[in-house]
């Protein structure tokens, strides 16, 4: 995880001396449109029944996404809100969300209301044995262009990754987080978050979500825009993997 300053890492520290049971983390880069409405799902499916927070990571919005998320956090002390100087990225975002996230697990969604929150209680009861639930879209809601340019880049991933994820662009993804935190993050990472966890051991299983049109705000990727970084993030996380320390362990002694 990337180093805070002084101030921050205090901050972080005091949060995890009162853990709770799930923080959600959503990035949030111009989403005014979607903020609310999201705030008001999470109520609507979490409310009373358990012991969350809702951490929304404003990546530099030059919206009012930044004033939308202090008003969230004043009328809601579930809220807590971290806000960038500049746009750093949606790695830097997630990556912030979990070192500040008090939750036992930690679950990531966009803030575009895409996918839908109400999903994740079905999520976390198949989490069991497991380290990590991440979703995969059964019916996407997006244009025939990203969706093809989404099945053959999930194709090549896997093929030069040498995993199986079926839909690594799905955010909606349940962790527990001492998993997470093991997990180093690099910039352009976030796609590879179950692979990685899995280099490292962890034992990932996917389930499938629901997709929702956009209503709101406008999708901050492209087909072109993303193609070329995302293949050299891959030639990265196939590079890791190849670079593993492996123990070849036969036997472990103790004394009773």
């Amino acid at each position: 995880m990337p180093i805070l300053p002084a101030e921050f890492a205090t901050t972080v520290r005091r949060r995890l001396d009162r853990p709770l049971e799930l923080s959600l983390v959503a990035p949030v880069y111009e989403e005014e449109g979607n903020l609310e409405r999201l705030h008001a799902r999470v109520c609507e499916i979490f409310g009373a029944k358990q012991d969350w927070e809702l951490v929304l990571v404003d990546d530099g919005s030059r919206d009012r996404s930044p004033e939308l998320i202090r008003e969230l956090s004043r009328r809601d002390p579930r809220v807590f809100g971290v806000l960038f100087a500049r746009n750093c990225g949606q790695t830097a975002a997630t990556a912030a969300g979990i070192q500040f996230a008090r939750g036992r697990l930690i679950a990531t969604m966009d803030a575009d209301m895409q996918n839908d929150p109400v999903d994740l209680p079905t999520m976390i009861g198949k989490l069991d044995a497991n380290d990590a639930v991440v979703g995969y879209r059964l019916k996407r809601r997006d244009n025939f262009v990203r969706r093809v340019s989404s099945k053959l880049a999930n194709s090549v991933r896997n093929r030069i990754s040498g995993d199986t994820i079926r839909d690594t662009g799905c955010s909606l993804k349940v962790f527990r987080a001492e998993a997470i935190r093991a997990i180093p993050l690099f910039e352009g990472m976030h796609r590879f978050l179950p692979t990685l966890l899995r280099y490292h051991g962890f034992k990932v299983i996917e389930h499938p979500v629901s997709h929702h049109p956009r209503t709101a705000g406008k999708s901050k990727y492209g087909v072109l825009n993303r193609a070329w970084r995302a293949f050299k993030d891959l030639l990265a996380v196939r590079w890791m993997r190849t670079r593993l320390i492996r123990w070849p362990i036969a036997e472990v002694t103790r004394a009773e």
